[in-house]
């Protein structure tokens, strides 16, 4: 069974993310088809809009599929996980660029990978099930995809804390936060589809759009406000312990959890993305990074402690935020010179 399902149906460039057992992860293969799609439908007349769903209930795509990068990271090879990135940065940003509408349906979980692919559309659609995060701290990694971008202009100090903390939105926050732009009942998809498909207009999404259900980040605001508003992520850190309150706890955990490097270099990143950047200039922020990740950073570590060994206990490089030097994320994020990612050869 193919991973992903490429057609023209109707007045639509059909894209379906078919690999549902594996919560719809994406390979490198499936980026570079995605890709290739976008270019050739972009002067077909036939084609109006491109919509882009996928298989399953579970997840729209989960994020990256990451075992090459790490069975080659390993070996102290970190070529083949720079041609993924620069690939699938290189996509994300046509999808955001692209001439036509993007409508992406976006179930389940979203994460990494899954919202570059999907939360750079024209038309982003959330459901009852949708949960939206950027995990990357987590696994060694910093928001990427363009995450950095979305997380930037978020309200207030949202950015810092979704980006940091991994938090997963619902519907309403992921609309709120700029991830998504509309509520449709899932119930009614299969026909918005249709409609999409039969007329190539994407004003058919219009008449299905819905109130979501009440999230939680429009509450949290305040206090996500209070302490992500400090100048360090070791301030914010001690400002949560400070607070008595079930969010201040949580947050400390979810943070206890991320890279020290990451989340300080995820920090900056979304303040310096913050009120003028480009979605572009973000992905090559980003990529400085992820060139970096596995020689310099906690990437390979994080995978092994998550994923392929499972203890869920990484030794990160450093102890905690306060550990982690300004200068340390300044080289993390310095310029590349001629490894810096270009987007010269990718318009169609």
């Amino acid at each position: 069974m193919a991973d992903i399902l490429i057609r023209k149906e109707g007045g639509a460039g059909r894209i379906t993310l078919n690999r549902p057992k594996a919560l719809n992860a994406l390979t490198y293969e499936m980026c570079l088809a995605i890709d290739r799609a976008l270019i050739g439908w972009a002067q077909d007349d036939a084609v109006g809009l491109v919509l882009i769903d996928a298989a399953g209930d579970r997840a729209f795509s989960a994020g990256g599929d990451i075992a090459e990068m790490y069975a080659t990271g390993r070996k102290g090879d970190y070529g083949y996980g720079r041609r993924f990135w620069r690939d699938e940065y290189r996509m994300n940003a046509r999808i955001a660029d692209y001439g036509k509408p993007v409508v992406s349906f976006l179930q389940g979980f979203t994460m990494g990978g899954g919202v570059g692919v999907g939360c750079h559309a024209s038309h982003r659609i959330v459901g009852e099930t949708a949960q939206i995060a950027m995990p990357e701290c987590g696994i060694g990694l910093v928001p990427d995809v363009g995450g950095s971008f979305l997380l930037a202009g978020a309200p207030g100090h949202l950015g810092e804390y979704l980006g940091t903390t991994g938090a997963r939105m619902g519907p309403a926050d992921a609309i709120l936060a700029g991830f998504a732009d509309h509520f449709v009942p899932e119930a009614d998809w299969a026909g918005l589809k249709a409609r999409l498909v039969g007329t190539g207009d994407a004003a058919a999404v219009a008449g299905c759009v819905r109130k979501a259900p009440a999230g939680e980040l429009g509450r949290l605001r305040p206090e996500i406000d209070a302490h992500f508003g400090a100048t360090t992520l070791a301030e914010t850190v001690r400002s949560l312990g400070t607070a008595d309150t079930p969010f201040a706890a949580a947050t400390l955990r979810a943070l206890g959890r991320a890279a020290p490097l990451s989340a300080a270099c995820a920090v900056e990143m979304v303040r310096r993305l913050r009120g003028h950047a480009t979605l572009r200039a973000a992905l090559a922020l980003e990529y400085r990074f992820t060139w970096r990740a596995m020689e310099h950073a906690d990437f390979l570590e994080g995978i092994r402690a998550a994923i392929i060994d499972k203890d869920r206990t990484p030794r990160w490089r450093h102890a905690g935020p306060g550990a982690v030097a300004a200068e340390e994320v300044d080289k993390m994020l310095a310029p590349l010179g001629q490894d810096e990612l270009t987007f010269a050869e990718d318009r169609p």
